[in-house]
C-alpha cells in the first residue's frame, strides 16, 4: 500500500477542519484513513465522500463484532437488503452458520464470495465507507478483499486506527491510498474551541495537551481548570488527573495497544526527558518494537532530532502517570534512576522514589535543584526546588519560608506559573514574617506576569502583609505601577506610584528597592515627555548594583533602551550584552527574553540583520517554550522578519502578537504589534488596511498619554499612509504636531523619519524639487542608521522619478539597493533592486513612463491608492472586468507583475 501526503484541511459547516482529498488522489477508488480514537477519521471519510459525489454507504463495526464471522457481510446485506442479491447473501450467510464447521467450510466461503460480488455488481452507485475498520471480522475482511477486486470501479473509503506500514495491502485493495488523518494546528484548535471562552494561552495549552485531537481537545476545555497538566490538588506533588471525558478517551486510544507498550509508555510519562538510549536500557531488544507499535497507534513521536521520545499529545503521559499507585510510581522512579546516565536527573528520579516524608530526600532535591540551576536546567531546577520545598518538615518554618521562596523565583524564571504558585501557598499559609509573606506574594506577582487573576485582591493581601512597613510597602507599590501602565494603560498614575515607592524606600534606606521604584519611575517619565527623566534615571544607576533586581528591571537595561530611543544602537548593545550573560546565567527567561529583543532591536537600528534575526528568533523560541506571554516576543519577530526575512512570516508575528495582547489586555505591546502590522501592510502596498491597524495605534498612545515621540515611532507611518490614500492635510496636521513634540523635547532623532514623510507629502503636491532637498538632506542625516537611510534613498529615487528625473533615481535607488544588500535586509532588497530594474529597463534618453492611455492612468492610480478592483469599477462606471482588463495593459505596458509594483510606480489617487 503506498503511503501518501497528509490531507490539508479547510472549514465546513460540520466543524473548523476537515480533511480535503490531495490532488493525488482524485481518480483513486480505494483510499484508507488511519487515525487514534478522536482524531476525525468518521468526519474525513465523510467529507471525502462528498466529494466523491455519490451517496454513501457506511458500515460501522463494534469491538463485539470482531471475534465474530461475518458480521460484516451482514450488516452489507442488512443495509441494501430491498436488492435480491442481499436476499441472497443473507440466505447463503444463515446456511453458512447451519453448516457443520462452519464458519471455515470451503464451500460456504466460496458461495459467500460469490454472492458478495454479485451483491457489489448489483448495487447501485455509491461510495462504501468502512468505518472502524479495525473491528471489521477477519471473515468479512476476506471475502470483502476478495470481491472488491472483481469491482474495482467501486470506491471505498475505510477508517481505522492503527497506522501499519509493513502490512502487505489491505483487504480493500493492494493500492489503496493511505492517508494519515493530520492533527489539528493550534489555529484550527482555537476555531474549534471559539465557544468556550479561552485566551490563547489556554488554547495553546488545550493544543499541547491534546495533541490537536478534535475530541480531546474538546474534552479537555469543557474542564478549563483541568486543561493543563498540573495537580487540580493544592498539594502540587500529586498527580495530575485529567477530567473524565477526557480519561475515557486516552484510554481507548492506549487500549490500542499491548500492555507492554503501556508499561514502557510509562517510563516515558515518568521521565522529564526521555530518550532511546534510556529505553533501551530499561526494555533491552525488544524497546524498538515496542516503541514502533505506539508510534503507528499515533501515540508517540519518535523523529525528535535528539533522539528523545515525545508524546503526540502530553494527556497521554499525564494519564499513564495518574493510574499509577504511589508505591508503584515510586518503584518505576528508582528503576529510572538506575537507568539514567544524567547525575541531575538520576538525582531526581531518587528524589521522587524516596519517601515524600523523609527530610532526606528534602536536602537530596534541594541540592540537586541547585546543581541543575548550574548547568542551565532551569524546568528541572524549578521542579526539583518546589520538591525540596514541599518535603521539609512543617515546623523548620525558617528552611521551609527559605526553600519555597528558591522555588517560586525558579518557577518565575521559567514562567511556571503552576509551581509558581504552589510555592507561594507553601508560604502564604505557613506563620511565616512579614517579609517572607511579601516576599512570596511579589515572586507570585511578578511570575504571573498578564495572567494574574483578580489583582486588586493580590496588591491588597500583600499591602495587608507588609503590615506598614515602608521598604516592603515600596516592593509592592513598585509592582502595581508596572499593571497601571500595563494593564489600566495609565502611565501617569504608574508614574506616580513609582515616585511614592521611591519616597518610602528612601525613608527605609532600602537602596536596591530605590534604585527598582527609580528606574520604574524614569522609564514612565520619558514615555510622558517629563524632561526629569533623565535625571531620575541617573540617580538609579548611582545606586549600587542588587543582583536581586531582576535583569531587566535594572537601570541598566533602561539606560540601554534609552540608548535605542535615541538611536545610539552601538551603546546599547555595549550595554546589552553583559546583561544577556548574567540573565542567561540566573535562568531568568523573561529577562533573557527583554534583552534579546532589546539586542534584536539594536542590531537592526545598527544594520546588522543577520544577528538581530538570531535574537529574535531565540527570543521567540524561549518564549513559546515556557509561559511567558508572546506579545513582546512577536512585536519583536515582526518588526525584524520584516525587514531582514520574510514579510509573510512577519505578518503572522505581528498578528499572534495582537490577538495576545487582546486577549491579555497587555496595552503596551497591543500598540507595538499594531504599529508592526501597520508598518509591515504599509511596506507591502496596503495602505488602507496599514491605516486601521495606525490609527488605532494612534489612539492608544493617547488614551496612555504617550507624549514621547521617541518611544514607538508611529508618527511617519501614519503619515505615509495618510499620504498614499490622499488624506493630504491630515498628514500634513500630524506632522506639524509631532515635529513640534520632538523639538520641545529634544528628540532630534525623530526628524529625519518626519522629513522623509513631509517629502512624500511634498511630492504629493508636485513640489519635486523641496522634497529631493529634504530627502537628501535626511539622508546625509541618517548615515549611522544604514536601514534608515536606505529607506530615504529609496524614496527620494520614487520622487526624483516622479520629478523626471532618471538618472537621479536610479543614482538613489542603486544607493539604497547596495545599502540593503550588503546588510542582509532582503525584503527591501527586493524592492529597491525593483524599483532599479524598471528604471533601467528603459532605453538611454527616454525620461518618461510608457505611455498610458487616459483611463489606464486612471484606473492604475486607483489600483495603486489600494482601491479594490469592484471599487474602481464604480468611480469609473465600467464592469469589474473591463477594470481587471485594464490593469493586465498597466502591468504589461508598465513590466509590473502586482498592486505593490504597482503603488511604487504610479501616484496614488487621492480619495
Amino acid at each position: 500500500m503506498p503511503d501518501s501526503e497528509m490531507w490539508m484541511s479547510a472549514s465546513h459547516e460540520a466543524g473548523p477542519v476537515l480533511p480535503v482529498v490531495p490532488e493525488v488522489v482524485d481518480g483513486t477508488h480505494r483510499v484508507v484513513l488511519f487515525g487514534p480514537p478522536g482524531s476525525g477519521k468518521t468526519t474525513a471519510a465523510r467529507a471525502l465522500g462528498r466529494r466523491l459525489g455519490l451517496p454513501l454507504l457506511r458500515l460501522a463495526p463494534g469491538p463485539h463484532d470482531t471475534g465474530i464471522p461475518y458480521t460484516g457481510l451482514l450488516e452489507l446485506a442488512l443495509a441494501l437488503q430491498t436488492l435480491p442479491a442481499a436476499r441472497k447473501l443473507m440466505a447463503g450467510l444463515d446456511e453458512a452458520a447451519d453448516q457443520p464447521g462452519s464458519p471455515d467450510h470451503a464451500g460456504a466461503a466460496l458461495r459467500l464470495r460469490r454472492q458478495t460480488a454479485a451483491l457489489l455488481r448489483e448495487a447501485p452507485p455509491m461510495t462504501l465507507v468502512v468505518d472502524n475498520a479495525q473491528w471489521l471480522d477477519p471473515a468479512s475482511a476476506a471475502v470483502l478483499g476478495w470481491a472488491l477486486r472483481l469491482a474495482p470501479d467501486l470506491p471505498v473509503i475505510a477508517a481505522e486506527r492503527t497506522w501499519r506500514p509493513e502490512a502487505a495491502g489491505h483487504w480493500c485493495g493492494e493500492n489503496a491510498y493511505a492517508v494519515r488523518v493530520p492533527a489539528l494546528t493550534v489555529d484550527q484548535v482555537a476555531a474549534l474551541l471559539s465557544p468556550y471562552p479561552l485566551v490563547p494561552r489556554e488554547v495553546t495549552r488545550i493544543h499541547t495537551h491534546s495533541g490537536g485531537n478534535p475530541a480531546l481537545a474538546l474534552a479537555l476545555a469543557q474542564v478549563r481548570g483541568h486543561t493543563a497538566a498540573v495537580p487540580i490538588a493544592p498539594d502540587a506533588e500529586d498527580r495530575p488527573v485529567l477530567p473524565p471525558p477526557a480519561r475515557r478517551l486516552v484510554g481507548e486510544w492506549l487500549g490500542t495497544v499491548s500492555g507492554e507498550v503501556r508499561e514502557l509508555l510509562t517510563f516515558v510519562a515518568l521521565d522529564d526527558r526521555p530518550d532511546l538510549d534510556l529505553l533501551s536500557r530499561l526494555a533491552g531488544p525488544a524497546a524498538e518494537s515496542l516503541l514502533a507499535e505506539a508510534e503507528a497507534a499515533g501515540l508517540v513521536d519518535l523523529e525528535q532530532p535528539d533522539r528523545t521520545v515525545r508524546f503526540t499529545a502530553s494527556a497521554i503521559g499525564t494519564e499513564l502517570a495518574a493510574r499509577l499507585p504511589g508505591h508503584a510510581r515510586r518503584l518505576l522512579h528508582a528503576r529510572l534512576a538506575e537507568a539514567s546516565h544524567d547525575s541531575v536527573r538520576r538525582d531526581r528520579h531518587t528524589v521522587l522514589a524516596a519517601d515524600a516524608t523523609d527530610p532526606r530526600s528534602a536536602r537530596h532535591a534541594a541540592r540537586a535543584a541547585a546543581r541543575a540551576r548550574r548547568r542551565g536546567d532551569h524546568a528541572l531546577a524549578a521542579e526539583l526546588s518546589l520538591l525540596a520545598a514541599q518535603r521539609t518538615p512543617y515546623d523548620d518554618g525558617e528552611l521551609l519560608a527559605e526553600r519555597a521562596l528558591t522555588a517560586v523565583r525558579d518557577a518565575a524564571h521559567y514562567g511556571d506559573l503552576s509551581r509558581g504558585r504552589a510555592a507561594a501557598r507553601l508560604i502564604v499559609g505557613h506563620d511565616a514574617t512579614p517579609a517572607q509573606r511579601v516576599e512570596a506574594l511579589v515572586a507570585l506577582i511578578d511570575a504571573s506576569g498578564q495572567h494574574l487573576h483578580s489583582a486588586d485582591e493580590l496588591f491588597a493581601d500583600a499591602l495587608h502583609a507588609a503590615a506598614g512597613r515602608s521598604d516592603l510597602t515600596a516592593r509592592i507599590l513598585i509592582r502595581q505601577s508596572i499593571w497601571a501602565n500595563v494593564n489600566e494603560g495609565d502611565p501617569d498614575r504608574a508614574c506616580a506610584l513609582a515616585g511614592r515607592a521611591t519616597a518610602l524606600a528612601e525613608s527605609a534606606g532600602d537602596t536596591t528597592t530605590t534604585a527598582m521604584a527609580l528606574t520604574m519611575q524614569a522609564r514612565l517619565q520619558r514615555v510622558l515627555g517629563h524632561l526629569d527623566a533623565g535625571t531620575t534615571l541617573s540617580r538609579a544607576l548611582s545606586l549600587p548594583r542588587a543582583a536581586s533586581i531582576p535583569v531587566n528591571g535594572t537601570p541598566q537595561h533602561l539606560a540601554a533602551r534609552h540608548a535605542l530611543f535615541d538611536d545610539r544602537p552601538e551603546e546599547a548593545r555595549a550595554a546589552l550584552l553583559p546583561l544577556l550573560v548574567e540573565a542567561e546565567r540566573t535562568g531568568d527567561a523573561e529577562a533573557t527574553v527583554d534583552i534579546r529583543r532589546s539586542l534584536a532591536e539594536a542590531e537592526l537600528r545598527a544594520g546588522r540583520c543577520a544577528r538581530a534575526l538570531d535574537h529574535a528568533h531565540r527570543a521567540q523560541a524561549l518564549t513559546d517554550g515556557t509561559a511567558l506571554s508572546p506579545a513582546p516576543a512577536c512585536y519583536t519577530s515582526a518588526l525584524v522578519e520584516g525587514t531582514a526575512g520574510r514579510t509573510d512570516l512577519a505578518l503572522v508575528h505581528a498578528r499572534r502578537g495582537v490577538d495576545a495582547a487582546r486577549q491579555e489586555d497587555n496595552k503596551v505591546f497591543l500598540s507595538r504589534n499594531l504599529f508592526a502590522l501597520g508598518h509591515l501592510l504599509l511596506a507591502t502596498g496596503r495602505p488602507k488596511e496599514a491605516l486601521e491597524a495606525l490609527e488605532e495605534v494612534r489612539d492608544l498612545e493617547e488614551l496612555q498619554q504617550v507624549r514621547d515621540p521617541s518611544v514607538l515611532r508611529w508618527h511617519p507611518e501614519l503619515a505615509e499612509t495618510l499620504i498614499a490614500l490622499g488624506h493630504l492635510d491630515r498628514a500634513q496636521g500630524l506632522l506639524d504636531d509631532t515635529r513640534r513634540t520632538a523639538t520641545d523635547l529634544g528628540r532630534h532623532m525623530v526628524l529625519p523619519p518626519l522629513e522623509r514623510a513631509q517629502a512624500l507629502l511634498d511630492a504629493a503636491r508636485g513640489d519635486y524639487d523641496t522634497a529631493a532637498r529634504r530627502l537628501t538632506d535626511a539622508a546625509d542625516r541618517l548615515r549611522h542608521l544604514p536601514l534608515e537611510r536606505g529607506r530615504t534613498l529609496l524614496a527620494l529615487s520614487h520622487t526624483e522619478r516622479r520629478g523626471r528625473r532618471r538618472a537621479s533615481a536610479r543614482a538613489a535607488a542603486q544607493k539604497a539597493a547596495g545599502l540593503f544588500t550588503a546588510h542582509q535586509a532582503h525584503p527591501w532588497a527586493e524592492t529597491a533592486a525593483h524599483t532599479l530594474s524598471r528604471l533601467e529597463a528603459v532605453p538611454a534618453g527616454e525620461d518618461a513612463h510608457p505611455r498610458l492611455t487616459s483611463a489606464e492612468q486612471r484606473c492604475a492610480e486607483l489600483a495603486a491608492a489600494g482601491v479594490s478592483n469592484r471599487d474602481i469599477a464604480t468611480t469609473l462606471t465600467v464592469s469589474v472586468k473591463t477594470v481587471e482588463a485594464t490593469l493586465t495593459r498597466v502591468y504589461r505596458k508598465l513590466g509590473l507583475h502586482s498592486r505593490v509594483q504597482l503603488a511604487h510606480t504610479v501616484t496614488p489617487a487621492h480619495e
